[in-house]
């Protein structure tokens, strides 16, 4: 026994002076990583999401860092640490993205080869995310306001009002690149006092012809009052209402001096509670967990309140298991209210505000008129729908060659004008146009009013396209490009020339100019060009030009991060795009992002990978997304059931 325990002391302390003499990621080369700036590209969201490196976000835990370095030997050649990509693409020894991050030779460096020679001598590590998958959890998110497009839903399928008093309401801010985002959500003084003066307008219009059946489906007397309360309640609620909230709510009507006056009072008082203003996203009262998933369900397929079907499957506990959940989400897309939503999420993604705000210079563009801005919106809306509800593959998003036209925009795309409006048409073989990326709707909002912007549109396609966030430029920095001039016109990207000279710009611009110079055959506005006009013009407000000029266009482009990904048109961007993984995936985050109201975490890396394999599996139809995030959304360990599997079959067959 003596023997064994002075065993065990010299095998923990043996143990303990081993881990003391383990170096520390957190303390050596983590610092250096952050200074050099790899986290703000290596991360689920960063330009180099793509990739196996993604450092553990800004609130990771010592332990979680700790994890993370110790990951990073799946980077490591342990027969040859020095080759190691861990060594060689941070500085640049390998070609990388991001440019050198640290110098060769430095004391930095010095730190990142100590620490590769000590992974070197470690077990190799399967877990690349700085914790165990099974201790992440997504946030708890118990409420989310409603949107004002939600609001306007809302009380139509409530009350029966079509008047859409929420587009009064103070404008709503875009988060995460949605505005239904729930940090974003908080109520100011000015929309309370909107919320109060809409409840008084849609209660008064609701009873103004008397007591509408839909809302008072009883005779009046005490018994139908408290009727009229908890039914009514339920469905504002979208839940049941607990006792004191009948009873504060039958005192309220009881007060009133008539029947009408008091279901009038009970309505406006209910639609400014927060349990009308914010619907339930999560509970962790397990009574309420089946009224939270309806609310769950209805708001994102619907963006408005569950129906009587959805309440009803609630009730009787229809909603606990995957099943349950799909067949009503089938159910749900054959109603006109899925189509709406769609049409919400395509607005918000491809940010049609800013397209319908934008302004172009009516010198150069005189026959471009907002009317124009309308008819593009209208046609990445049509777009959309038709991949969507005719269960087309959706990444033909970025390769169909054809869009939906009116006479404006067949002009503009140089093809005759359609017989209808919107209607689909082909676009030129030799236009190089495809998809969303060779629409007037991407090429007009991510340029000037007066000129093209190649870093707005490979911004565009960094974010909304690849989910790869970019940061902003440093304070201080002039963002102008130089001036041109007649004796030396130049094009944007010898203009830009600067954003790859001044290592301040060239780590970011270096991401994103190279994919917006593939788009410079196509001006401000959409339209196609061989060269370049530079208009010269005198000075003054209502100067007249006095000068044309041409100039060649180079317009070769290239994304960093994607293999093989050189490209010279919309065209030949969209296939690299369309086969590209990472947009693929990024297509279902921003499904997440919209119907989650919120960015994903690691804690939702179940959900994300069952949707993108559910959509691949599919053939990217976009309904089945829908099915398989609604699924996986109340069950994370889920996969799209038999029905779905079976629907699978018989398309792809």
């Amino acid at each position: 026994m003596r023997f064994l325990l002075s065993f065990l002391t010299l095998a923990f302390g043996l143990n303990a002076v081993a881990a003391e003499s383990a170096p520390s990621f957190g303390a050596t080369l983590y610092p250096v990583f952050k200074a050099a700036g790899c986290p703000m590209c290596h991360n689920p969201d960063g330009v180099a999401s793509g990739t196996r490196l993604h450092f553990p976000d800004a609130n990771a835990t010592p332990a979680e860092i700790e994890a993370f370095g110790n990951s990073l030997g799946i980077l490591v050649d342990r027969a040859n640490p020095a080759q190691s990509l861990l060594i060689r693409k941070p500085t640049n020894r390998i070609p990388h993205s991001g440019g050198q991050r640290i110098k060769p030779g430095s004391p930095e460096e010095a730190k990142l080869i100590a620490w590769v020679n000590h992974l070197a001598t470690l077990a190799p590590q399967a877990n690349s995310d700085g914790a165990p998958v099974s201790s992440l959890k997504p946030p708890f998110v118990e409420f989310r306001r409603l949107t004002h497009a939600q609001y306007n839903n809302t009380v139509r399928d409530l009350l029966g009002d079509r008047s859409l008093p929420a587009n009064g309401f103070p404008p709503e801010d875009f988060v995460n690149g949605f505005k239904d985002q729930y940090q974003s959500q908080s109520i100011s003084p000015i929309l309370m006092d909107a919320y109060g003066a809409a409840a008084e307008k849609l209660a008064a219009a609701a009873f103004k012809s008397g007591m509408p059946p839909a809302l008072v489906p009883c005779k009046p007397s005490v018994r139908c009052r408290a009727e009229f309360i908890r039914g009514f309640g339920l469905r504002a609620f979208r839940r049941p209402l607990k006792p004191d909230e009948l009873s504060r709510y039958d005192a309220l009507f009881a007060k009133q001096v008539n029947f009408a006056a008091g279901a009038r009072i009970v309505v406006e008082a209910m639609l400014q509670s927060p349990n009308f203003l914010f619907h339930i996203e999560d509970t962790k009262n397990p009574a309420w967990k089946p009224w939270a998933a309806a609310a769950r369900l209805s708001y994102a397929l619907w963006d408005s309140m569950p129906d009587q079907a959805l309440f009803d499957a609630a009730a009787r506990g229809n909603l606990n298991s995957p099943a349950g959940i799909e067949n009503q989400a089938r159910r749900m897309l054959k109603d006109p209210r899925a189509r709406q939503a769609i049409d919400e999420f395509a607005a918000e993604w491809l940010r049609f505000d800013r397209a319908l705000t934008a302004t172009k210079d009516r010198v150069a563009f005189r026959e471009f008129t907002p009317d124009t801005l309308y008819a593009m919106t209208e046609e990445a809306r049509a777009f959309i729908a038709d991949l969507v509800w005719n269960d087309r593959n959706f990444m033909e998003l970025f390769t169909a060659p054809y869009g939906y036209m009116n006479a404006d925009l067949a002009k503009l795309y140089g093809v005759p004008a359609p017989e209808s409006e919107f209607q689909r048409t082909a676009f030129p073989a030799n236009s190089e146009r495809a998809g969303i990326l060779g629409q007037g709707l991407f090429l007009a909002l991510t340029a000037k009013p007066e000129e093209t912007s190649p870093t707005a549109r490979g911004l565009f396609v960094r974010e909304q396209f690849l989910c790869q966030h970019v940061p902003d430029p440093p304070p201080g920095v002039n963002t102008n490009l130089p001036p041109v001039s007649e004796d030396q016109p130049q094009t944007n990207r010898e203009r830009m020339a600067a954003h790859t000279t001044n290592p301040t710009c060239a780590t970011c611009h270096s991401l994103i100019d190279p994919i917006g110079f593939g788009f410079e055959k196509f001006d401000a506005v959409g339209a196609r060009r061989e060269k370049l006009t530079i208009l010269f013009r005198g000075t003054g407000q209502f100067a007249k030009v006095t000068k044309t000029v041409s100039v060649d266009l180079d317009t070769t482009g290239k994304v960093a991060g994607i293999p093989d990904s050189n490209f010279s048109s919309p065209k030949q961007l969209g296939a690299i795009l369309a086969k590209s993984p990472v947009c693929q995936e990024c297509v279902v985050k921003q499904y997440f992002r919209y119907v989650a109201g919120r960015l994903e975490t690691p804690g939702d890396r179940p959900v994300l990978a069952h949707a993108l394999k559910d959509f691949g599996a599919s053939g990217f139809r976009f309904q089945d997304l829908i099915i398989s995030m609604a699924i996986n959304r109340e069950f994370p360990a889920a996969t799209v059931s038999g029905p779905a599997k079976e629907a699978n079959v018989a398309r792809n067959h």
